[in-house]
């Protein structure tokens, strides 16, 4: 028991012994036709903690062949990674490749992110990354678009039962074989994991522990066990994603007391706050809109100022922006919108752009007619000028419906003047 974590003990080498994700190893599938090929190409790994994305990273460099580098965003630096980088050059110059594998690689900034991009072009090294975080948001898109997208899902039971009975079994680098676990016990550690390999792992070695040399863990022991690793996230909906529903759906709700509980949760439980804060500026966009205009800038203040701050610090501005998206009067007509507009535009893809809008950068375009009936509406009283913006098929599109809340109301008023004017009419 005093050797290397349990955890660390049982990682997997080989797919064989991956458990839980056979849709991500599925014949077929970009993974493992990696593993097939020995051929990588750079990519992110995108999922729960405890899912296997550093145990991927490792087999991909021993399937291929690779020298394994790993770095973590958190406690790397930029001289980490030009250390990384020269390592790397060494190992092409004698005829091996550098899989550099960096956990966590939401946490570096852009500038750091930027580092990568010259060495993947010229295959110095092929970068897998690790991430958390969507990587739509947390990853720039340079590097994101240089990226294959690998999304694992958190272990289900089944899988989490497998994990259990090798670590029971595993004479070498297991539990030597000496300790059981009867049913409520089992599934009172399988509960407790969440869909996480290595909270499963930490916790029965923790009960082992507790248990002493060998014999039958047993339930109330596991119990005492996953007191002592878990605080906040569990199976009985704790887990992040739940959290962060309850939180946004409580913010959409208007519930500024349940919001924070919900906030409060997630940083007891160790959350980062820019977890939060990302999902308060989607919150502010999909649900506040255009009631309130200034909920968005607020909700992108806090995120500046976590990201300025840190934590604890930060985390005060963050409950301000909280309270403020809480209260705030609410609006989903943008988002509408946008869903209308996108449908319309999946319909009619094929009209043209009316000829009298249309650029005209050349001869050949002025020529053509492009642009030449356009009128300048600030050449014309009160700076409108009654004409077509939209193809004659769909001249009656309305994908904007305003509604009658908070600062709406105002840019309401505005809509149905403007399309008085032109003649629409100023309802919906």
């Amino acid at each position: 028991m005093s050797r290397a974590p349990l955890a660390d003990r049982l990682r997997p080498e080989s797919i064989e012994h991956v458990f839980g994700q056979e849709a991500v190893l599925a014949e077929g599938s970009l993974m493992r036709t990696a593993f097939d090929a020995g051929v990588v190409t750079s990519l992110v790994l995108w999922g729960p903690p405890g899912t296997g994305k550093t145990t991927l990273a490792r087999l991909l460099a021993g399937h291929s062949d690779m020298v394994f580098e790993a770095l973590s965003a958190v406690t790397s630096g930029v001289k980490d990674v030009r250390a990384v980088i020269t390592r790397a050059k060494e190992h092409r110059a004698g005829g091996k490749g550098t899989l550099l594998f960096v956990d966590e690689i939401h946490r570096f900034n852009r500038a750091q992110q930027d580092a990568f991009l010259p060495h993947i072009e010229d295959g110095t090294i092929v970068l897998v990354g690790a991430t958390t975080e969507n990587p739509g948001f947390s990853l720039i898109g340079a590097l994101l678009s240089r990226l294959r997208v690998v999304t694992l899902q958190p272990i289900d039971d089944a899988a989490l039962a497998r994990i259990v009975d090798r670590a029971l079994a595993e004479k070498v680098s297991g539990l030597a074989g000496t300790y059981t676990l009867d049913e409520e016990a089992r599934d009172i550690l399988i509960g407790a994991a969440g869909g996480d390999a290595r909270k499963l792992l930490n916790i029965l070695e923790s009960a082992a522990q507790l248990t002493g040399e060998g014999g039958a863990i047993e339930a109330a022991v596991v119990r005492e066990a996953a007191q002592t690793r878990l605080k906040a996230y569990n199976r009985s909906g704790d887990d992040r994603f739940d959290l962060l529903s309850a939180f946004h759906k409580s913010l959409r709700g208007s519930d500024v007391d349940a919001a924070l509980f919900w906030m409060g949760r997630m940083l007891e439980g160790g959350e980062d706050a820019l977890v939060i804060v990302r999902r308060m500026v989607a919150m502010a966009a999909e649900d506040i809109g255009l009631a309130d205009p200034a909920a968005l800038r607020i909700a992108l203040d806090a995120l500046q100022a976590v990201q300025f701050l840190g934590q604890p610090e930060g985390e005060l501005p963050l409950t301000e922006a909280v309270i403020y998206l809480a209260t705030a009067p609410k609006s989903n007509s943008a988002a509408l919108a946008l869903g209308r507009a996108r449908k319309a535009a999946a319909q009619h893809v094929e009209l043209p752009v009316p000829i009298h809008i249309r650029n005209a950068p050349t001869k050949l375009a002025k020529d053509l007619g492009h642009g030449k009936a356009y009128r300048y509406p600030h050449d014309h009283p009160q700076g409108f000028v009654d004409q077509a913006y939209l193809p004659d098929e769909i001249a009656d599109l309305a994908l904007y419906q305003p509604k009658e809340l908070g600062a709406e109301r105002e840019t309401k008023k505005r809509w149905a003047w403007w399309r008085k004017l032109r003649g629409r009419g100023g309802g919906e």
